[in-house]
């Protein structure tokens, strides 16, 4: 509607404009010669051309769903929000003096109202090259959380990742329980791999996902000391086979952050495009479409 309302502005400025030019009679204008039709205005030209450009990734989008066995076309992601939600930490997540100490908050769900969930990926355990193909074609945003341990193995495959517009995030260097640790060690995991990250990806996280979703004062006063800001959990769970969830509901809602993990068959009935296929069949069906989790914070 806004595109429509500018062209009929466009419309009448340009009447006008040549109803104040006019001194004289009217008189019959000559038709161009065929091939010789003046060129449309500027701003004619870019709508235009935007326009194609919606057209042509409406239509590869439609064929990468076909492509990859989806029941239907993913649902583009609203533009991301002006004005940012303000992140709170949810009930019963808190640590003591969490709002006093300015610690980061952990919550499982954005407060928006745009129909969209979060996916995230955790541990980089398996890497399929399939699955970035997969979410490359379909233009499907996610974010990581990576522990070291893991991602040593093929460093470069992640880097095509943060090439692709991933944020790779900080989920510590060897994935344990961190309340049994002392301070020193909790911050030998998280810090590290802020460093780790730094290092070969070029970028400092400012998201960390607690490994198991545990954590103590301790776990956020570091993180925090190390450059967080948020600590995302999770509100539902999705694998090759099913759907967990938080909620007694069992259901999604808007803003919901779900999460998945880096597996295969070895650890899965199924592979990463398996999992990302009951993912997206779900959310298309009950009308979301899938959004960047840092554009919400």
């Amino acid at each position: 509607m806004r595109v429509r309302g500018g062209l009929a502005a466009l419309t009448v400025a340009a009447l006008a404009s040549g109803c104040a030019q006019s001194t004289g009679p009217s008189r019959p204008r000559a038709h161009p010669a065929p091939g010789r039709e003046p060129l449309l205005a500027p701003p004619a030209r870019a709508l235009d051309a935007y326009a194609n450009r919606l057209h042509a990734s409406a239509v590869a989008r439609a064929a990468a769903a076909h492509r990859w066995g989806l029941a239907r076309t993913p649902l583009a992601a609203p533009p991301p929000p002006a004005k940012k939600p303000r992140i709170t930490t949810r009930k019963g997540f808190e640590v003591d003096n969490h709002v006093e100490d300015g610690l980061p908050p952990v919550f499982t769900t954005v407060p928006t109202d745009d129909k969209v969930v979060f996916l995230t990926v955790d541990d980089g355990a398996e890497k399929d090259p399939a699955f970035l193909r997969m979410m490359t074609e379909l233009k499907i945003p996610y974010t990581a959380f990576l522990s070291d341990f893991l991602v040593k193995e093929d460093y470069g495959y992640f880097e095509r990742m943060r090439r692709a517009g991933v944020g790779l995030n900080n989920h510590t260097l060897h994935h344990p329980y961190l309340p049994a640790l002392s301070y020193a060690a909790q911050k030998r995991e998280i810090c590290g791999m802020q460093d780790v990250i730094t290092r070969r990806y070029g970028n400092r996280p400012t998201l960390f996902r607690p490994p198991f979703g545990n954590y103590n004062r301790a776990t956020l006063r570091i993180a925090k000391s190390c450059g967080i800001t948020h600590v995302p959990l999770w509100n539902a769970e999705v694998f090759v086979d099913r759907w967990e969830y938080r909620e007694v509901d069992q259901d999604i809602h808007p803003g919901d952050i779900v999460l998945t993990h880096f597996r295969g068959k070895e650890q899965w009935k199924g592979t990463m495009p398996d999992m990302i296929r009951r993912f997206l069949n779900r959310v298309t069906a009950e009308g979301y479409a899938v959004a960047r989790l840092e554009d919400y914070l």
